[in-house]
């Protein structure tokens, strides 16, 4: 069979789900209306545990003695389990002591914190391959989700795929293709753009949920918080202000603290001036903005910050990204700080940034 698709002898059903189109070999479940993250696991036949199992052998003396694989006392092989499916014991692959499982279901997690509540994410495919070792996951983003620096996203799907073998890391992506065959599978895979990858280790649960904020997506804001961004994107600022604004959240010692309190820009090593550089130019260009007519804005200034982050300074690999922008890094402090600034210079009837 070309399609690959995993069958489920217990359940009589292949492990894949597609929202109104027939597809895949016109196997598996079509759904008339989108699924909520529990409903898609359960129509792809993903609802099944992952856990790792030790690994046996023959004694080195049984196996010169014997061609009888089940002769003998075990030994257990250090270091290395099998992946087993819970359901059916199935094993899916052998992995080393420090693969984390990242269980289907915390693939969806991905999804779903990009967006909660009942106007969530729109799954339209998922399935799994094989015995069950590779799995894959689409969706679109409902209209009111932000992309980055404002790419039009609305026929893109993201996706995400992952195996439970070892052979490979969680890859979550956009693509133009919706997958509903194995080509389409290898089609996204060749298209992907804003790609994040995160490796089966610890806390890869936790990268994963957060994996989004990478990818640009911002979340549906609270209306307190839409309501002070909305207020900043009509407060003006100066270009100059912009700048110090800048300086102050990426900060990054007393020492170039001290020299900014001082005026003694001439002293600023050249590393901190340029990261101020960067961000100032992206303050100044509007396209890159997420809100329109941010320009010269106190929202343009925040945006500036995270931005900068986001879009502008280099990273070693994902795993450095995410770990500065959400998991308590660099970017997520220098983000906090901006947020204070700028709401010290809301209520601050001079407008003027002060060094404290």
């Amino acid at each position: 069979m070309g399609h690959n698709l995993n069958y489920n002898e217990k359940t009589g059903r292949y492990s894949f789900f597609s929202v109104k189109e027939k597809a895949w070999h016109n196997l598996g479940q079509v759904v008339t209306d989108y699924p909520t993250s529990q409903e898609a696991i359960k129509h792809a036949g993903l609802d099944y545990e992952v856990v790792k199992s030790p690994l046996f052998t023959n004694s080195i003396e049984t196996l010169q003695a014997t061609t009888d694989l089940t002769a003998g006392e075990p030994v257990t092989v250090p270091n290395y389990f099998a992946n087993v499916r819970s359901d059916n014991n199935t094993v899916l692959g052998v992995v080393g002591k420090d693969y984390h499982i990242v269980q289907n279901r915390d693939a969806f997690a991905f999804f779903d914190a990009i967006v909660g509540g009942e106007d969530g994410i729109l799954y339209e495919t998922a399935g799994a391959l094989g015995n069950g070792e590779r799995i894959f996951i689409t969706a679109k983003l409902p209209d009111y989700i932000r992309v980055g620096n404002g790419d039009d996203v609305t026929e893109k799907y993201i996706f995400l795929t992952t195996s439970h073998d070892g052979s490979g890391s969680i890859t979550a992506a956009f693509t133009p293709v919706r997958i509903v065959c194995r080509n389409t599978l290898n089609a996204a895979l060749k298209n992907m753009t804003n790609v994040v990858r995160i490796k089966h280790t610890s806390g890869a649960k936790q990268r994963l949920e957060n994996a989004h904020k990478v990818m640009g997506m911002a979340n549906t804001l609270s209306s307190q918080l839409e309501n002070i961004f909305n207020e900043w994107a009509t407060v003006r600022v100066k270009d100059e202000e912009v700048k110090k604004l800048i300086q102050l959240a990426l900060c990054p010692n007393k020492e170039t603290y001290d020299l900014l309190k001082k005026g003694a820009e001439d002293e600023l090593s050249t590393a901190f001036k340029n990261m101020v550089e960067d961000a100032f130019a992206y303050a100044m260009v509007n396209d890159t903005q997420q809100m329109d007519t941010t320009k010269g804005t106190l929202f343009g200034a925040y945006n500036a910050v995270t931005g900068y982050y986001q879009n502008v300074r280099k990273y070693k690999d994902e795993e450095a990204k995410l770990q500065s922008i959400v998991m308590g890094g660099t970017a997520q402090t220098r983000a906090q700080k901006a947020f204070e600034l700028c709401s010290g210079f809301a209520k601050n009837d001079s407008g003027v940034f002060t060094l404290n």
